[in-house]
């Protein structure tokens, strides 16, 4: 039988949020003691138990909850007065929610894009880059980092894209880049950018809105040229700079620039 973290590594091989339930202090008796740990599904299917009955179904409920919010928390619970349960006793009930990594879309394995893929594996992006130059793909050396070998064309189709998806675009092609916006201007995103100097965006705004590809509305939404303003110089820097700007929006930062 599985143990309960190899159940969690499972699921976000799989990129399902859960919540790990953990009875952290009991008083009195108890149907489990302190230790006993539950994972909670998104469709409230569970694997584990912290003692069944009334409490464990409460427990399923806050936990729904908990990955609704995202944010931790810690619950008391007076099995007789709460919940009928003849034992009597209390029970502290911590539930965590471990939720799917945002994935990183890497457009380009460039000194950029390079660089870029090393910062964010130590900010928890899953990171994917994706180029059609093996020579390129092949100097990326860290352990972790998920390297695609294909003309982005190929790459496209068959990437998912939701709400937790990051996507930088920065290929050694105007006209790649401007293909790959186009189509990811339609997909889920968190995050969208293209990097550039300030004639190549606005360029393709022009070209976009003309050829209605994209509205100003749309086009107002992606972030080019890409990440905060620093007076970024080298690729490093440069990297630093998207990934700083990533990550203001994950933690749903406004910053300038």
């Amino acid at each position: 039988m599985k143990t309960i973290f190899e159940k969690i590594s499972e699921a976000q091989k799989q990129h399902l949020d859960v919540a790990l339930c953990i009875v952290v202090n009991t008083k009195g008796s108890t149907p489990r003691e302190a230790g006993a740990k539950m994972l909670v599904y998104p469709d409230g299917t569970i694997f584990g138990t912290i003692g069944g009955g009334d409490l464990e179904k409460k427990v399923i409920e806050r936990a729904l909850q908990v990955l609704k919010s995202r944010q931790p928390s810690t619950f008391k619970h007076d099995l007789l007065h709460q919940h009928n349960m003849c034992c009597g006793g209390s029970a502290e009930i911590y539930i965590e929610p471990i939720m799917k990594k945002n994935k990183l879309y890497i457009f380009g394995a460039g000194h950029t894009g390079h660089a870029l893929a090393k910062y964010a594996l130590n900010f928890e992006f899953e990171v994917v880059i994706i180029d059609d130059r093996k020579e390129f793909l092949d100097e990326i050396k860290p352990d972790g980092i998920n390297k695609m070998n294909i003309h982005y064309s190929a790459a496209l189709p068959v990437l998912p894209f939701d709400e937790q998806t990051y996507i930088t675009i920065m290929t050694y092609s105007h006209p790649y880049d401007r293909d790959i916006l186009a189509y990811c201007l339609k997909k889920p995103s968190a995050y969208l950018g293209m990097i550039g100097s300030q004639r190549k965006v606005e360029m393709t705004k022009k070209m976009f809105e003309e050829g209605m590809i994209a509205s100003k509305e749309e086009l107002d939404k992606v972030d080019m040229p890409m990440g905060i303003d620093i007076g970024a110089k080298d690729p490093d820097e440069i990297a630093i700079s998207i990934l700083a700007k990533m990550i203001a929006v994950k933690n749903h930062v406004q910053v300038s620039g």
